[in-house]
């Protein structure tokens, strides 16, 4: 009998940013890999730092659907919001591409919704609002998607774990070794509820001591800040006009109407997928 197959989509969270092991990344998947069975799972990362849905979807669904995984992660959407190209209705398309790929190929699907940047960040609030509104919307449509395809989903977008500060690496955007194998925890505990997790839970506790204050300070003044510049420079220009029209909105009381703006978006994109699968059936 052949080994589990367990394959990771995704970008730099699932890559493993913030979890140093040598030379590289462990990340949450790989903690997590460990424990899907009683003997080893055959575990391929394929997430890279940077990912958008469009990477996800041309670039990493072939090479994941190849191996023909039994279970499969796809966490993804971050990297889109933080981008001026922002389109709610083609992030919804590439991901119901994806999950429809491997639901007809019978894997488990694992996916999650995540915190909004802004308010990771730390940014000003007329700042963080559109960011905020951007990360609502994608995670509206992997809810409504992961439903549609009997995904295992975790609410990771929530719970005490986004303010506390031991879970998360110096860049803010990006847990910690903690933080990961918090991630690993739960989704091991969702698996396990569905009776598809035989192994050991990985373990809650860090295995390496936390960096200390001046190694952080470090990495984000260097790699961190680098990082965060070269997935936000385009999209800056757009933040500021996205700024200060809620400034405006605000001023005139009128802010509801940006959240149901949004609202009216993420509904049109998951209609118009309902539309595109309905046409075949009236051809």
């Amino acid at each position: 009998m052949r080994p589990l197959r367990f394959v990771a989509l995704g970008d730099s969270l699932t890559e493993g940013v913030g979890d140093p092991v040598g030379d590289g990344w462990r990340g949450w998947a790989a903690l997590l890999a460990g424990g899907l069975a009683d003997e080893p799972a055959h575990f391929t990362n394929l997430a890279v730092s940077g990912s958008q849905t469009h990477d996800v979807l041309e670039r990493q669904l072939p090479a994941a659907l190849a191996l023909r995984p039994d279970v499969v992660s796809v966490v993804v959407g971050v990297n889109d919001t933080l981008r001026c190209t922002f389109d709610i209705h083609a992030v919804a398309a590439r991901l119901d591409s994806v999950y429809a790929a491997f639901a007809e190929q019978g894997a488990v699907l694992l996916t999650a919704c995540l915190p909004d940047p802004g308010a990771m960040l730390g940014l000003p609030g007329a700042l963080a609002r559109p960011l905020a509104r951007r990360q609502r919307a994608v995670n509206a449509v992997v809810h409504a998607l992961s439903d549609r395809y009997g995904a295992l989903h975790l609410h990771a977008c929530e719970g005490a774990w986004l303010t506390d500060r031991a879970m998360w690496s110096a860049d803010r955007l990006h847990p910690g070794e903690r933080g990961h194998r918090q991630l690993a925890v739960r989704f091991h505990a969702l698996l396990a509820e569905h009776g598809l997790a035989t192994g050991k839970a990985p373990s809650s506790e860090p295995e390496f001591p936390a960096p200390t204050r001046s190694a952080s300070l470090w990495w984000l003044a260097t790699a961190g800040t680098g990082w965060v510049a070269r997935r936000c420079t385009d999209l800056l220009p757009q933040l500021l006009t996205l700024a200060a029209d809620e400034i405006r909105h605000r001023a005139r009381g009128t802010s509801a109407r940006l959240d149901l703006r949004t609202a009216h978006a993420v509904s049109a994109a998951l209609a118009a997928l309902s539309v595109g699968e309905q046409q075949p059936d009236a051809a």
